[in-house]
């Protein structure tokens, strides 16, 4: 092995222009740590909070950097007392930077942490349920696609308990956790509400939605009001910021819930309504999880949710344009070179 691996390195906080690909030494695995080569890696709006510094008084960055939390390879190498993986395993999963550690203890499950995926080979503790194996039915690149995005869906489903018939409304559906949400919405046999562009509109119904409202040109709560003059049943919101989400609530019948996923939460006491149940969830693995999303995937229940292909060259221009353009499922950064945008 090469002592020395490509990656992409932030210096120092800032934007992504600050994001360099650099050579690096290769990370190797301490006892209860696994080594893997990335095939494939995601990018999530929760890489730049961290390279921007919005974290950084819980949970600073050591630098130099490598950011990349989702990622799909195969083990290279495991440290000792490591029996669920062994060398040559595909796997897949999720891990926060080593230096958020103090931050990670606020997760009710143990996760993992990481040398950073943006890399051709990390590092990562191998006990956790946020690593799993990886079936041959699900490539890299949308197993990469699947972690944190599933792992934000799947406790917004749990916290709301959507029953059969139900409908709901998705705003923000477009994106990697819309993407993943829909899908799971249509499984648990809700009629699902999507606001998406126009140009997105065939996306989200490939997805399972059974309507669209345009919210470019479309006042969501005037529209669903329209539509379910009682309300509709649930509200799943990806997308807006607390502001803009109470006067969405109003499109909720009486008992009805918002299940939200954008920070900062709206405060305890700023609805107007006492019958509305409001929970605001982050991403969590439970033991499980990531097989139970790999299996959807695989049988064809997640749809594959890649917009956009990178080389590892191109990470930092993944990252600009991840900031700079509209963002339709997610965008996988790719470590074989023959791959391209």
């Amino acid at each position: 092995m090469n002592e020395t691996m490509r990656a992409v390195v932030a210096r120092s906080y800032g934007s992504p222009a600050v994001l360099a690909v650099e050579d690096m030494p290769i990370p190797r695995p301490g006892p209860g740590q696994i080594q893997v080569r990335v095939e494939a890696a995601a990018l999530n709006g929760s890489d730049l909070e961290l390279l921007r510094g919005q974290m950084a008084e819980m949970a600073p960055l050591e630098f130099p950097h490598v950011p990349g939390m989702d990622f799909a390879g195969r083990v290279t190498e495991v440290g000792e007392r490591v029996t669920r993986f062994a060398v040559g395993d595909a796997v897949f999963g999720t891990g926060f930077p080593r230096s958020t550690a103090p931050f990670a203890t606020i997760f009710s499950s143990p996760i993992s942490l990481t040398t950073g995926a943006m890399a051709e080979y990390a590092v990562l503790e191998a006990d956790t349920p946020a690593l799993a194996h990886r079936p041959p039915t699900v490539d890299a690149e949308r197993a990469a696609a699947l972690p944190i995005s599933g792992l934000t869906a799947l406790p917004l489903l749990r916290e709301g308990q959507v029953q059969p018939g139900e409908t709901v409304l998705v705003v923000g559906a477009t994106g990697g956790v819309g993407s993943v949400v829909v899908p799971l919405l249509v499984a648990a046999k809700a009629h699902v509400i999507a606001t998406a562009g126009a140009d997105d509109e065939d996306h989200v119904r490939g997805l399972g939605a059974h309507e669209v409202i345009d919210y470019r040109t479309t006042d969501i709560v005037t529209e669903v009001a329209r539509r379910y003059p009682d309300g509709v049943d649930a509200v799943v919101n990806i997308a807006l910021a607390a502001d803009r989400l109470i006067d969405v609530s109003r499109t909720v019948r009486r008992g009805g819930r918002v299940m939200n996923a954008t920070y900062p939460a709206p405060e305890p006491g700023t609805y107007e309504r006492d019958d509305l149940a409001m929970d605001t969830v982050h991403s969590a693995a439970r033991p499980g999880d990531l097989d139970d999303l790999v299996a959807r995937a695989s049988d064809g229940a997640l749809p594959g949710a890649v917009g956009r292909r990178y080389r590892l060259e191109d990470g930092p221009r993944a990252y600009r344009e991840f900031v700079q353009e509209h963002t339709r499922g997610k965008l996988i950064v790719v470590m074989d070179t023959v791959s391209t945008a």
